[in-house]
């Protein structure tokens, strides 16, 4: 258990002084993914070490004591009780918030934070992971630049946008990925001038410079929309997992979160190709303007049909648009957008069919219409909203 726990120590600290590499910061990520509980330990983490910054009565380091504060924690749980030999996950709890609080004391002290450099992380952050590995916070409101290993500059933030340049000189591909977390958007201008739209809960691997004689391919895991500079020469080509989404120059959205079934591409403007990785692009489905095209990623079949397409595109402006959708999908969508957990007890309601929209409503607003329109009670805690 303190094995376990002082790794996942050493790659928190390496995050926060800005020397994680690629390999560590996924590793960092799929144990935040793991479970509710992992989220929870690091926000209880982050918490501790903010105390940390303000306490000074810690003078030595020491694991004794630790344990002293876990077993005073138990014995008040357990007073009519002896402790048994196996200690209960609870327990094993505040063992790991006092192995992780004892860790980032120790790095404190001996000033393994640069102060002048320091980062508080927040599961809430926009992060931008570089071709080295480093990763960075964007700050939404901030301006900076992107440097690249040699530290020649590559591109720029503005506000909440990340600029390319087109004049760096590249032999190789190098990728850049930027993550965003739920509740928020942003946009990135690659190096061709294609503008990209980024919805909440989404990543994208993009190269900083696309190469001469080479396709234009970003990966997407999430949802967003795409204005695609146009280059007969360079197939601009959209890897969402199992679903490659190949353009010449056009404005479509791709919705692709690893939790649903479905892979949708709603063509705005143009033209283009949707096929399985393990097919050739001649093989795929052609949309016209209008449509939507559908990637089963069970059977890897593919559907289309006529649609409205500003009901996929409004959430760039805030919008949320429900047509013919389930309960539940409905409520994942809501925690995406609003970063929110949603617990539904009901369980005849995730199968529903609603129709609902929305722009620019706080939450409350929502689940308000919601009552008041279909008697769907709720109760709010936190952030955990309990659907009834």
């Amino acid at each position: 258990m303190i094995d376990d726990n002082q790794h996942i120590i050493n790659l928190i600290a390496a995050y926060i002084s800005k020397e994680i590499n690629e390999n560590e910061f996924q590793e960092l990520t799929d144990w935040l993914n793991e479970s509710s509980e992992n989220e929870k330990l690091f926000s209880e983490y982050l918490l501790l070490y903010k105390k940390s910054r303000r306490l000074n009565f810690i003078k030595k380091v020491d694991q004794e004591v630790a344990w002293k504060l876990i077993n005073s924690k138990i014995k008040k749980q357990s007073s009519s009780k002896k402790l048994a030999i196996k200690l209960s996950s609870h327990v094993f709890k505040y063992a790991a918030i006092a192995i992780l609080f004892i860790g980032i004391t120790y790095l404190y002290q001996n000033d393994f934070f640069n102060k002048s450099n320091e980062i508080i992380i927040s599961t809430d952050s926009i992060t931008l992971q570089l071709e080295n590995g480093n990763v960075q916070i964007i700050n939404e409101d901030g301006a900076t630049e992107i440097v690249d290993k040699n530290g020649n500059i590559v591109g720029s933030q503005s506000g909440h946008q990340l600029i390319y340049s087109n004049t760096v000189k590249e032999k190789a591909l190098v990728y850049n990925t930027l993550n965003i977390p739920y509740g928020k958007r942003f946009e990135i201008k690659l190096s061709d001038g294609t503008m990209v739209h980024l919805n909440s809960g989404s990543s994208l691997k993009y190269p900083i410079k696309f190469i001469e004689g080479m396709d234009r391919c970003v990966f997407l895991s999430g949802e967003a929309y795409f204005s695609v500079t146009k280059d007969a020469k360079h197939p601009f080509i959209v890897n969402a997992k199992d679903l490659n989404v190949k353009v010449y120059g056009t404005k479509f959205n791709v919705s692709a979160y690893s939790e649903d079934t479905l892979t949708d591409v709603v063509l705005v403007e143009g033209s283009v190709g949707m096929y399985a990785n393990n097919e050739t692009s001649n093989k795929g489905t052609i949309l016209i303007p209008g449509t939507k095209g559908s990637f089963n990623r069970v059977n890897q079949n593919i559907s289309s049909e006529n649609v409205d397409t500003l009901i996929y595109t409004s959430w760039m402006d805030g919008g949320l648009f429900f047509r013919k959708m389930t309960f539940k999908n409905i409520a994942k969508k809501l925690e995406r957008h609003y970063n929110k957990k949603i617990i539904i007890s009901n369980k005849q309601l995730e199968n529903e069919i609603f129709n609902a929209n929305f722009k620019d409503e706080p939450i409350e607003n929502v689940l308000g219409y919601l009552k008041e329109s279909f008697s769907i009670n709720y109760t709010i805690e936190n952030d955990t909203i309990y659907i009834n």
